[in-house]
């Protein structure tokens, strides 16, 4: 099933499969991630998504560790994302933070690392943070700490998240290594029409988190299961809101193939 998984060509030469796995924990169930990581690897999966933030990069470590033991899948097979957090914003805090999502990815380079947000917090933050822990941000010194962990081959591509069109632009201004990745929240109903078009422009890959809004979770929305265009497309097809809003999510970062049935 692997070989079937469509993927898109990044800036830095490297592929990114176009369906991933994200590992976000909503009872704190750790085996959870573990059985889900493996049971996905078998079935097709290559692309997992993680961040600190999550505190899931350890059992996705354990999976692929289990993974690559019995022969499940090679690490060249396998794309891993993480993120840096904005409580490691400073720039000898970002090594620092890569070595240890390496070491409890137990993996020798990650694929893709993001910053997770364009904005920093004082040092043991909690979520979210208090009016008084947020500090001014510094996006070109981060960088440029994250351009030198590529060049020591820690990280084969680095991205953002969460970033508008002006903080990718201010970004651009100063950037050596273009990023490769711009994830957002994206999904049929948001469609991100300022956003994906400068990307596509400035060579930046836009993936998309939450393709079904998360429903469920704090954050989360049931803007695109239950969107009754987006219900009448699976009615259609005989196919859930959630199977069509990932596909949507998916074909959208390719072409508007559901564009005339969305906007009829």
């Amino acid at each position: 099933m692997a070989s079937a998984v469509v993927s898109f060509p990044l800036n830095k030469g490297k592929s990114i499969p176009a369906i991933g796995l994200g590992s976000v924990l909503l009872d704190g169930d750790q085996s959870q991630v573990v059985n889900a990581v493996l049971h996905a690897i078998k079935v097709g999966y290559r692309h997992f998504d993680t961040a600190t933030l999550y505190g899931t990069e350890g059992a996705l470590g354990e999976a692929l560790a289990e993974a690559f033991k019995n022969g499940l899948v090679r690490r060249e097979e396998v794309f891993i994302t993480s993120k840096l957090w904005s409580s490691d914003h400073e720039p000898e805090d970002v090594l620092s933070a890569v070595k240890k999502s390496l070491s409890l990815l137990q993996i020798d380079y990650i694929d893709l690392y993001l910053i997770h947000w364009p904005l920093r917090f004082k040092k043991g933050s909690a979520m979210p943070p208090k009016e008084d822990e947020y500090l001014p941000v510094d996006i070109k010194a981060t960088w440029q700490a994250l351009e030198k962990c590529v060049e020591e081959g820690l990280i084969h591509a680095i991205g953002v998240s969460n970033f508008t069109v002006e903080k990718l632009t201010s970004l651009l201004d100063h950037a050596k290594i273009v990023p490769s990745v711009n994830q957002v929240e994206r999904h049929p109903v948001w469609q991100q029409k300022k956003l994906k078009p400068f990307c596509d422009a400035k060579g930046i890959h836009v993936s998309g988190w939450s393709p079904i809004g998360a429903p469920g979770a704090i954050y989360g929305t049931q803007i695109v299961v239950s969107n009754p265009v987006i219900q009448s497309i699976a009615d259609k097809h005989c196919k859930t809101a959630a199977q069509v809003g990932i596909q949507g999510s998916s074909l959208y970062l390719r072409g508007p193939l559901l564009h005339s049935e969305l906007h009829k």
